[in-house]
C-alpha cells in the first residue's frame, strides 16, 4: 500500500515499495504531488487518496518509471518488454547488462551523463577474457546494450538525449573473413560426400542458402512448399539457438522477418532423397517422423553446437585452414552472389539484413582473382610494358 506523507497544507509525497533487489534493498518509488488550489480543503485527503491509488497502480503494473529511476530498475523492466528479439541475443543483453550495472546502475536515468559511460568504457577495457584483454568491439558492445535501454527512455520521453550516442568511440579491428577459393571449394564438396546425410545436408544448405546455423536447426518440412522440384523454395521463420544458462530455445529470426529462398534444382533432389532417408529411419528405429529436419538416429532435435562442432574436425581432418569456421560458409554465399553480379538489395534480403550498410561494411571485399582482373583493368591505360630506365 502506498506510503503518503504531508510535507505542508497542500503538499504531500506518496511512496509505493515494490519488491526487493538481489542484495535485499526494498525496491521503492516516491511522486511529490501538489493539490490545485481548486480542490475545497475538504477534499484535499480525498484527492491526495486517489492520486495515491493512481501511482501505486503505475508502479505495481511497471509503468512507473521516471527520470529519477535508476538505469538498472529501468534496464530489468526494458528486457521484460522486449518481444522482438531473439532469444539469443536477448539473453547476450541480458548478460551484458549485468555487467554494466555495478558501474551505472545506481545512477538515475536523468542524470546519467557521458562520462559515467565513459568511466564505465575505462573499466570495462581492463577486464581480461581467458587471460587475453577483451578486444574493444566487445566493449563497444557493453555501450550498445546501454544504449538500447537509453533509447527506449527517450523515446517514452523520460530523457531528452541518449547519452550514450554523445560518446567519442576508437576505431575498432575489423575481424578479416576468410572464403575458401574455388579449388578449395571442390575439394570440400568432394569430403563433404562422404559424410553422414544430417551433416552434408546441413553444411551444403549453409551454402546455398546462407542461413544462419540457429535458422538451419529450426527448419521443418513444411517450411518446403513443394511446387515442383525445378520450384522448390525454402522459408526461413525460426531459429532454434543456444542460450547460456537456459539451454536451447527456439524464437524469431534474428531480425524477426520472414524471408523466402529459391533453391535450384539439385539442392531440391538432395532434400527429396533427404526426406525419404528420415522417413525410413523413423521406421527403422521405431519412432515418429519429425516435422524438424535435422535429428538424430532417435528423432531427436540436434543440438546447434555440434554442427559447429563437427564442423571443426571436418576442417582440421582434411587440412583446410584454421580461419575457417561455420560462418565461413554464409560468408562464401554472400560473397559469390556479390561477385556474380547479384544486386546488393538482394543479397541483403536471401541473408536475413534489414538493409545493405552492414553487408557493404562486411562481405563487399574483392577476393584476389578481382584484384588482380583490377591491376589488368588499370595496366591497360599504359602504353607498353613499364621498364626499368636505369638500365
Amino acid at each position: 500500500m502506498a506510503s503518503i506523507k504531508k510535507i505542508n497544507s497542500r503538499k504531500y509525497k506518496i511512496t509505493v515499495s515494490n519488491g526487493y533487489r538481489a542484495n535485499g534493498k526494498k525496491i521503492s518509488r516516491a511522486k511529490t504531488i501538489h493539490v490545485p488550489e481548486s480542490v475545497h480543503p475538504r477534499s484535499i485527503a480525498q484527492y491526495v487518496a486517489h492520486e495515491a491509488e493512481d501511482f501505486e497502480r503505475l508502479v505495481k503494473n511497471g509503468f512507473g518509471e521516471d527520470a529519477d529511476t535508476p538505469f538498472e530498475d529501468f534496464a530489468r523492466s526494458w528486457l521484460k518488454r522486449q518481444a522482438n528479439y531473439a532469444p539469443s541475443t536477448l539473453a547476450m543483453y541480458a548478460r551484458m547488462l549485468e555487467v554494466t550495472f555495478r558501474y551505472i546502475g545506481s545512477i538515475p536515468l536523468s542524470k546519467l551523463r557521458p562520462i559515467a559511460l565513459e568511466n564505465m568504457l575505462i573499466e570495462l577495457r581492463k577486464r581480461t577474457h581467458h587471460g587475453k584483454p577483451v578486444q574493444e568491439a566487445t566493449v563497444q558492445k557493453y555501450l550498445t546494450a546501454v544504449s538500447a535501454v537509453l533509447s527506449d527512455a527517450k523515446r517514452n520521453e523520460i530523457i531528452q538525449k541518449n547519452p550514450a550516442r554523445m560518446i567519442d568511440l576508437p576505431d575498432t579491428k575489423a575481424r578479416e573473413q576468410f572464403v575458401p577459393d574455388p579449388d578449395e571449394v571442390t575439394r570440400f564438396l568432394r569430403a563433404l560426400m562422404e559424410e553422414p546425410p544430417h551433416y552434408r545436408v546441413f553444411y551444403l544448405l549453409a551454402i546455398c542458402t546462407g542461413c544462419r546455423r540457429g535458422e538451419l536447426c529450426a527448419l521443418k518440412w513444411s517450411d518446403f512448399p513443394f511446387e515442383s522440384v525445378a520450384e522448390l523454395s525454402m522459408i526461413v521463420s525460426r531459429s532454434r539457438s543456444s542460450v547460456a544458462g537456459i539451454g536451447v530455445v527456439e524464437g524469431t529470426t534474428k531480425n524477426g522477418r520472414a524471408r523466402v529462398i529459391a533453391l535450384d534444382e539439385g539442392m531440391s533432389l538432395l532434400l527429396c532423397a533427404f526426406f525419404i532417408h528420415k522417413n525410413r529411419e523413423a521406421e527403422r528405429n521405431r519412432y515418429p517422423f519429425s516435422e524438424y529436419l535435422f535429428t538424430d538416429e532417435h528423432g531427436r532435435l540436434i543440438h546447434p553446437d555440434t554442427f559447429t562442432k563437427h564442423l571443426r574436425k571436418f576442417y582440421d581432418r582434411h587440412g583446410f585452414s584454421e580461419e575457417y569456421h561455420l560462418h565461413t560458409l554464409r560468408h562464401l554465399y554472400m560473397t559469390t552472389l556479390l561477385h556474380g553480379g547479384v544486386d546488393k538489395q538482394t543479397v541483403a534480403d536471401l541473408a536475413g539484413h534489414g538493409d545493405t550498410s552492414f553487408l557493404e561494411r562486411t562481405y563487399c571485399h574483392p577476393q584476389m582473382e578481382r584484384k588482380l582482373e583490377a591491376a589488368r583493368v588499370i595496366s591497360g591505360i599504359i602504353p607498353g610494358s613499364v621498364e626499368d630506365k636505369s638500365a
